[in-house]
């Protein structure tokens, strides 16, 4: 190409392929490539940069997040990772939930896929785990936060992931395990949407996989409140559940439910001849390095998923006895159990870890992202989650030492997630906030501290609302955060200073009643007229609101 006497070049590149979906790839290329030209033939370069801004702004200017500044504030991106534990920076913590969410709109829009492993930054033609979607973890850890940072509509290729994974899923059910209602999806897919096990059997043997990604929509909805959604989604959360409903069998020490083969991801217990799994058709137990029966995790996704179940048949109104049969097994499960030396037991039986520092810690689903332990409901199993964090350390791969975060901020130990931050920015981030698995990048652990550092300032997951809940000393000074989003539809903008909220204005997005806990009786304004509050007890105030109105709480 030559160009002569020119003062400006604009270079268009545009680019299709033949895929329509997992079982159509009969588009025509060429078609696409002509009608994404004929879109802009006549559009000069500057409105062209307009409109991509102005879309860019609409959902990224969505939240804001400011938090304390300090002259480290104000360096390059990679100096300020050479120098995060030379002082205080916490103004660092918001770029990297900012850049959470950015990445979120670059990866995930409707009608594109869900982001995987390296999201559409991948550059190698035969990239690490060949750049799929691993869900026993790091698919799941990319839609952490999609709903709370303001981008509900960047969850939508997840959820047609979830749809057309539970159509081979099906297949699955019928042909590997012989149950011929719903469907099953373990840890692995690709755009082709296989639902088989897969790979190693630590890993592969996943059967809860397509539970835990079906969490996400009852999430969703409680992020949005949005019932057509709900109504939409039913089927799979119903089909996941039938699956489970027919593949669970007592286990024969204790007579609870338990899935049978079952796995505690990617990790194997320190006894590898005694790991054992329950043949019940023979009546004998198989020895197996990695496979076992009724996991921890898989309990816990279950114990989760049922009480979803439960509760979309009573916002529905429909499927009451089916939801009295899921009850009925929820209250069957396995329980959580301690161990010997104090941890929260990752297995059924009490196994030993051969690696201490295990980068997973599935058995703590249960505290984040789930919502079967806590401090407030279950106080006698938090010092066997604290044993485990311990026991495990602040090290591990990015993504890793994110859900550590996460944990962390769930037991209200701010400082701890900040230590763990610091260093995940220096060992596991080079030049960049993309963060590591071994030496491969991967965009979970970008999407994992966006949601840490959320629920470090917000939480909602208990019924109520907690501003500040793990605040580190280091972010107390002050700060704001706008356009974040709360479960029960809620809008909040609020500021502190010196550790204490300061202000705090509310949009109620579905006109649900709103609780939240404050050390004081708070006074509600919305249009200027007082606001009734009711004392429910334990720190709590409760109001009633009205669709899209806009509440002022002093």
């Amino acid at each position: 190409m030559e160009i002569e006497g020119a003062d400006e070049v604009v270079i268009i590149l545009v680019a299709a392929t033949n895929f329509k979906n997992y079982k159509d790839v009969s588009a025509n290329a060429a078609q696409r490539v002509a009608a994404y030209l004929k879109s802009i033939e006549h559009r000069s370069y500057e409105a062209i940069k307009a409109d991509h801004i102005k879309e860019h702004k609409a959902l990224f200017g969505r939240v804001e997040l400011e938090l304390p500044t300090t002259a480290q504030s104000f360096l390059p991106t990679n100096e300020r990772i050479q120098k995060v534990h030379e002082g205080a920076d916490p103004s660092f913590a918001a770029l990297g939930y900012q850049f959470g969410r950015y990445i979120m709109m670059g990866s995930s829009r409707p009608g594109t896929q869900a982001s995987n492993l390296q999201g559409i930054w991948n550059n190698d033609q035969n990239p690490w785990w060949d750049s799929k979607y691993t869900t026993n973890i790091n698919t799941q850890m990319n839609y952490w936060n999609v709903d709370a940072g303001n981008l509900s509509e960047c969850s939508q290729p997840l959820f047609d992931l979830i749809r057309e994974v539970s159509d081979q899923g099906k297949q699955v059910a019928k042909e590997h395990y012989g149950v011929n209602e719903g469907w099953v999806f373990h840890q692995n897919t690709d755009i082709w949407r296989v639902a088989a096990p897969m790979d190693g059997s630590n890993w592969g043997a996943f059967t809860t996989g397509g539970a835990w990604l079906c969490t996400h929509i009852w999430e969703h909805f409680l992020y949005t409140r949005d019932t057509a959604f709900l109504r939409k989604n039913y089927a799979l959360l119903k089909g996941n559940v039938q699956f489970f409903l027919k593949f669970l069998v007592k286990d024969p020490v204790h007579g609870w439910l338990v899935t049978n083969p079952s796995t505690s991801p990617e990790n194997v217990p320190g006894s590898p001849g005694n790991t054992r799994f329950f043949d019940e058709m023979n009546g004998a137990y198989y020895n197996g390095s990695q496979i076992c029966y009724g996991s921890t995790i898989d309990e816990q996704i279950l114990t989760d998923l049922f009480g979803y179940m439960a509760q979309a048949t009573e916002v529905l109104k429909i499927d009451t006895s089916f939801k009295k049969q899921v009850l009925k097994a929820r209250a069957a499960l396995a329980p959580m159990q301690i161990g010997k030396d104090g941890t929260l037991q990752e297995w059924i039986e009490d196994w030993p870890q051969t690696e201490k520092n295990h980068r997973h810690f599935s058995h703590l689903y249960g505290l984040y992202p789930g919502h079967v332990i806590s401090p407030l409901r279950t106080p006698e199993l938090i010092d066997p989650v604290k044993k485990v964090l311990e026991q495990r350390g602040d090290g591990a791969s990015g993504w890793s030492r994110v859900w550590k975060m996460c944990e962390w901020a769930r037991l209200f130990d701010g400082n701890r997630a900040n230590k763990i931050f610091k260093g995940y920015i220096q060992e596991q981030c080079t030049k960049s906030l993309f963060g590591k698995c071994y030496a491969a990048m991967q965009v979970d652990a970008s999407f994992g501290l966006e949601a840490a550092v959320n629920e470090m300032l917000v939480q909602s997951h208990e019924g109520f609302i907690q501003l500040l809940p793990a605040l580190p000393d280091e972010w107390k000074a002050d700060g704001s955060f706008s356009g974040v989003i709360t479960r029960g539809a809620f809008e909040l903008n609020f500021q502190w200073q010196e550790g204490r909220v300061s202000t705090l204005k509310v949009v109620s997005k579905a006109g649900m009643p709103f609780t939240i806990k404050f050390d004081h009786v708070p006074t509600v304004l919305c249009n200027g007229k007082t606001v009734r509050i009711t004392e429910v007890g334990n720190g709590l105030y409760r109001f009633e609101t009205k669709r899209m109105g806009n509440y002022e709480i002093n």
